[in-house]
Formats: C-alpha cells, structure tokens, sequence
C-alpha cells in the first residue's frame, strides 16, 4: 500500500524542521561558550528560548484547533524563518552580544512551539487516511525526526567547524522555509479540518478560549496514564537539555576534542535511535509498551550519561551511544501512541499542546542546572550526579500503578 501524499509531506517537514532545529542546537551553545567561557551563560541562552516555547505551547492548543495544524504549522514556520536568519545577521554585523542574542532566542521558542504541536496533531488524520495503526505512524514519524537529528547533529558539528556558528543558524532559517513549503504543497486544506477536529465537528466545543483551553486541560488532568507520563517525560527532559546544551559541550572542550565531536556523539545516538524507531513502527504494536519504555529510559539516559561521567574510551562512548539510541528510538512511537488512543478527536490539538508544554516544562532551567553544577563541582562529577538522578527518574515505571495501563485506549480517542 503506497503512502498517503499528506503522510510523506508531514515526514518531510518533520525532517525539515527538526534538522534545522538541532543547527542551532549545537551552534547557539557553542557559540556563547566559545565568546564568554561561561556554562552558567550558556545554560541561560539554553533558557531563554526554551521558557517561551514552553508557555507557547501550552497556550497554542486552542488556536491549533480553531484554525487548524496546516495553517499554524506554515505560519510559524515561515515567520521562524525571519527570526532565525536574524541572529546571524546581527552575529556578522558585530552587533550580537549576549543580551541581544536572548530576546532573539526568545522569539524564536514562541516561534517554534505552536509549529511543533501543530504537526504532531496532523498524526492521527494520517493514520486514517492510510488505515495504518498508530504506532505505525507515530514510528516512521519518529523514524524521520531521529533521521533529523543524525542529519543535523553530524552535519552542524562540520559547518560549525567550517564556516562558523552563523552559517549553521543560517542553514537552519533555511530548513524551517522549506519545512512550510512542503507542508503548504503537500497537506490538502481539507485535512487540516480532519485533524484539528475543528469547532464545525465537535458542536459542543466551548466558544471562548479559556474555556476551551479548561477543557483540553481537564481532559489530560482526568487521565492517570497520561499525567504519569508528563511527570517522567518532564524530568528526563531537564537532564537531556543538561546533558545536550552544557554537559556534552564542556566534556568535549575539557577532554581537548573540537566541536565536531559534540555533533559525532549526537548523531550517533539519533542514528541509531532511527533504526530503533523503524523497528518500532514494525513490531511495537506487538511488543509489551512498559518493557520497552522502562528500557529505552534506562539505556537513553544513565547508561550513556555514565559513559561520559567514567571517562570511557571514545570508542566504548560510541558503542554505548549506539545502544542507548536504539533503545530510545521506541520511546516516542510508544508515548506518541499512548497521547493519541487516550486523547478524543475533539481535543487532539488542545491536549497535544498542554502535554507537550508540561513535558518541556523543565526543560527551560536545564542549562541553567548543568552549568551551576558544572561550576561548582566539575563536569565529571556532574556527569555522574545526572546520570543517578536519571536513574532513579528511570525506575518509577516500576513503582508506580498507572503506568501498566499504556496498553488501554480511552473511550472517544482515536483509535
């Protein structure tokens, strides 16, 4: 059975736009520890983008669903492209100091969010149009985001050593241009009605804004499957954005290595995470959800974090990272899946928005952590300190109740 057009141009613009955001990802920190030597600095450029993401996320569900992913997708993809060619900009015109780079950085997390919730919403349209389960879409998707994330990490690790940090940030403008030209090509009008499941079919969506953004919340706050997976996903992220921002990048500078390095451990990870999500597109319908998300945690997080926290080899660094990858690639099918089934079609933008915001809702301050802790007690030290904090975040699978009830859909959710 081909794939539906709709479904090839969302994995396009996921691979767009994701690409483009790991750019950035590597270039805005290297940038900062490369003109100040600050980790503390770093960890607050890290924050200043990331706070309005979040907060634009959480407030952005209403709006996905009166207007409609496609729209809000393309509109904030286009105008994320003026923001983010504007910090290269002021960069080559000598006029970009820290205190500028901030606000800029700000813009464009408000940018980014709606965008980001806006094509996750798209997901359960696309399952139906091409009769396919869940997971198998949420997997290829996935498949394509970590496809992104290997493309850009190796990638922006060599034109940040080529060319410098702005043509990075330039290639990332670029990516977010295309990522709404394939989505305004690709994704009929029509779809996008199907997908936000807009006011026209759901009769008794409340009118006002509060009032709508009060029942997607009601909804995730009723469901204990959901909310444990928001507290979890909420505190690996903190250590994730840690570990990506400011620890990755000072072990690096410390263990004498230049900055490709920090885009050849990111790209391992994300390249074996594609194939993990490839065989969780085949066979996670099949597969017990729990095992699989208590592994993935576990091999994703304190098994690669202690890699680096021991002073490993390099090349026992890359072997570990190509295992925890492939174990990390099933976690977003899976919690992609569960969101889904457990989420009424009426309120898919809505609780996409609220689940995404709340589970980067740490994600703001972990710069910040990493470079204090950093600081205080030295990166390896550090290293180790977030690898057992992730540990212990890793185990609460098996403590607590709800989370063995991944494998039930709720009624009125998309199946």
């Amino acid at each position: 059975m081909s794939l539906p057009k709709p479904f090839l141009a969302l994995s396009a613009a996921t691979v767009l736009a994701t690409t483009g955001t790991r750019f950035s990802a590597i270039a805005v920190p290297w940038l900062v520890l490369e003109t100040t030597g600050d980790p503390v600095l770093t960890g607050l450029a890290g924050l200043a983008e990331m706070l309005p993401y979040v907060l634009a996320k959480a407030l952005g569900g209403p709006l996905i669903d009166r207007l409609g992913p496609r729209r809000m997708a393309i509109s904030c993809d286009l105008l994320s492209t003026l923001a983010v060619a504007l910090v290269p900009l002021l960069y080559w015109a000598g006029l970009l100091s820290i205190w500028v780079l901030l606000p800029a950085l700000a813009l464009i997390g408000v940018l980014r969010a709606p965008a980001d919730a806006s094509k996750q919403a798209m997901v359960p349209a696309v399952a139906a149009l091409g009769h396919m389960p869940l997971e198998r879409v949420t997997g290829v998707v996935g498949a394509a985001d970590r496809l992104a994330g290997t493309l850009g990490a190796a990638s922006a690790g060599a034109l940040i050593g080529l060319l410098g940090s702005g043509a990075a940030l330039l290639a990332n403008a670029l990516a977010f241009l295309l990522s709404a030209l394939v989505l305004a090509v690709g994704v009929p009008r029509t779809d996008a009605a199907v997908v936000a499941g807009d006011a026209a079919a759901e009769p008794t969506m409340p009118v006002g804004y509060l009032a709508q953004f009060a029942a997607g919340w009601q909804v995730l706050r009723s469901d204990a499957v959901l909310m444990g997976l928001v507290i979890m996903i909420a505190v690996t992220n903190l250590f994730d954005q840690a570990y990506s921002m400011v620890l990755l990048p000072v072990w690096v500078r410390a263990a004498g290595l230049d900055v490709t390095w920090v885009g050849l451990f990111l790209a391992t990870f994300s390249a074996s995470a594609i194939l993990g999500s490839v065989l969780a597109a085949i066979y996670g319908a099949r597969l017990p959800r729990l095992l699989l998300y208590t592994l993935g945690f576990l091999c994703a997080g304190p098994l690669a974090f202690g890699s680096f926290a021991l002073n490993l080899p390099l090349s026992a660094i890359i072997a570990i990272l190509l295992l925890g990858g492939l174990a990390a690639g099933f976690l977003n099918p899976i919690i992609s899946a569960i969101l889904l089934e457990r989420t009424p079609t009426p309120m898919v933008g809505r609780v996409i928005a609220l689940t995404g915001a709340l589970t980067w809702s740490l994600i703001p301050f972990g710069g910040l952590y990493a470079g204090l802790l950093v600081n205080n007690v030295g990166i390896l030290p550090a290293l180790g300190v977030t690898a057992m904090l992730y540990l212990c975040t890793t185990l609460l699978p098996l403590a607590v109740p709800s989370f063995r009830q991944m494998g039930q859909a709720r009624a009125g959710a998309p199946s």
